[in-house]
């Protein structure tokens, strides 16, 4: 830095006197020299044209600012920090890049006097010096670009207030004009007002009464909805009790089809009457929906008959005015005379058609309850009547099975005595097939040729055989007897057990199922009168 300085010094002089740098020695500075040792001079002057001579840079806050706008003070230059390197530690290494990259700033660069990167100076302290920021061009053009700004803004201002001064006039005209207008039409419309509010009135009354006989009927239908709740548990119960019926009597038989047909018209019933319940809540919102449109209109209507009054005397020396600000931005054309009487004439009219659609719903469900009722009680008959047919087979078919029962008991009897026959007639053989084969066993023991096979020795052979025969055939049959008793013991199991199956089945059918079906709701109660 303090050879920055004193080369500095010495530009100065020299151009105060007008003559060129022939050549400047210069010396390292003191603490440089402290620290590095000192360095030889060097002869680094040269004319303003060398390649190796820099513009000197002068510092940018030495530059008088030209305005006060904001933008005079644009770097219009961006500032990129370079690396510091090793040998120069207060000089970016870039530098020398910086300057060959632009040769209309350096046009005779140290490449061009054939000088290599070796024998380039090691320091050069004049080229700082020689490069500045900015050019004086751009220096003229940026004073040039702020005065035609300040012209421009100057200009857009003038014209801004003229066109102002020349639009409120214009409002002022058109805001006079406008409470003319209004001025006449309000007594116009406090005439149109007065003729429908008495047509909303009436409607208003007709449509009260309508709905509180609708709200009756609903009440009506609620009733005669929650009847049917009791014959349909009934009918659901039968059918839980006859799913405890076991074995084969597990059947879809009449009753269970009948009890089946009886709970999908019930359902069906509360189906339809549910539907005609939500038809009903529908209409009684439809109902109020339009008398609230019709009193909502209706009390628009008085306010609007006031409001309209008190503008109609309005002036502007009228006390109780003010300004309101934005209360031009608000859309007060919401509706035309045409428009606003139709709607008026509209709301009367839905009103009316929801009028009508409620007595003929009312009718729709005065209809529907008898039906119903109908329908229930003829399906409940018809359910009743299967369940009688059903236990008489019961009991017929039971009676049958104690009739085979007592002839399965008999012939197991019997089978068992001729079993113990049989029996005994196998221990009867035994004793003469011990004989039989003791003489045969004895015989063996004849000595030498007395061991004649003889027609003694044939017929001991043959009796043995016979008796074997015999035993087996026995043994046989007894085996038979015991499988015949085997199958009647498993009829007789079978018999009985057919025989509960009924009992029980009898006693769900007769007692529980019948039992709960004594009593059912009256054609009063499921038309909802009671």
């Amino acid at each position: 830095m303090c050879v920055l300085f004193r080369r500095c010094c010495l530009e100065a002089q020299r151009r105060a006197k007008g003559t060129g740098p022939a050549a400047v020695y210069l010396q390292p500075c003191p603490r440089r020299t402290r620290t590095q040792g000192a360095v030889p001079m060097e002869l680094v002057g040269s004319p303003l044209s060398a390649a190796h001579a820099h513009v000197r840079s002068t510092p940018t806050n030495l530059l008088p600012a030209i305005s006060t706008m904001t933008s005079s003070y644009k770097n219009r230059f961006p500032y990129y920090p370079l690396p510091q390197t090793l040998s120069l530690p207060w000089l970016p290494s870039s530098y020398y890049r910086t300057a060959t990259n632009h040769p209309m700033l350096a046009p005779f660069s140290s490449g061009s006097q054939g000088l290599t990167p070796s024998k380039m100076l090691p320091f050069v302290s004049n080229r700082t010096s020689l490069f500045t920021r900015y050019t004086p061009d751009d220096w003229y053009r940026s004073n040039l670009t702020n005065y035609r700004e300040s012209e421009t803004s100057r200009h857009n201002s003038e014209s801004l207030r003229v066109d102002t001064s020349r639009l409120i006039q214009d409002k002022h005209q058109q805001t006079k004009k406008t409470q003319m207008e209004s001025t006449k039409n309000l007594g116009e419309r406090v005439n149109d007002i007065e003729f429908w509010k008495s047509e909303l009135c009436h409607e208003l009354d007709e449509m009260i009464g309508e709905t509180n006989a609708l709200t009756d009927m609903k009440k009506r239908l609620e009733r005669a909805l929650a009847e049917t709740e009791a014959p349909l548990q009934v009918a659901q119960e039968c059918l839980l009790h006859r799913e405890k019926r076991m074995g084969i009597d597990l059947v879809h038989d009449d009753v269970e089809k009948q009890l089946f047909t009886e709970v999908d018209v019930i359902r069906s019933c509360q189906e339809r009457m549910q539907r005609y319940l939500d038809r009903a809540k529908a209409q009684l919102a439809s109902n109020r929906a339009a008398q609230h449109e019709v009193e909502k209109d209706l009390a628009d209507k008085q306010t609007a008959r006031r409001i309209d009054g008190k503008c109609h005397h309005l002036r502007n020396t009228s006390d109780g005015i003010s300004y309101y600000r934005g209360v031009e931005r608000v859309d007060a054309t919401i509706s035309v005379p045409d428009s606003w009487a139709k709607f008026t004439d509209d709301n009367i009219l839905r009103s009316q058609s929801e009028r009508a659609a409620s007595a003929k719903l009312r009718e729709d469900i005065e209809n529907l309850l008898v039906v119903t009722a109908n329908e229930m009680w003829n399906q409940f008959n018809a359910v009743n009547v299967a369940f009688t047919n059903r236990i008489a087979e019961t009991a017929d078919a039971k009676s049958k099975i104690q009739t085979h029962l007592a002839k399965t008991l008999q012939e197991i009897f019997q089978i068992e005595m001729s079993i113990e026959s049989i029996r005994k007639a196998i221990r009867d053989k035994v004793p003469p097939l011990k004989v039989a084969q003791t003489r045969l066993d004895e015989r063996t023991r004849r000595p030498n040729v007395e061991l004649c096979r003889d027609s003694t020795q044939l017929r001991l052979v043959n009796e043995v055989h016979e008796l074997d025969e015999t035993i087996q055939s026995l043994q046989q049959r007894l085996r038979d007897a015991e499988d015949t008793l085997q199958i009647l013991v498993r009829a007789k199991a079978v018999l009985e057990h057919d025989l509960a199956v009924k009992a029980n089945s009898l006693f769900i059918d007769q007692e529980k199922c019948m039992g709960m079906r004594r009593n059912f709701p009256c054609t009063a109660r499921l038309v909802g009168f009671v």
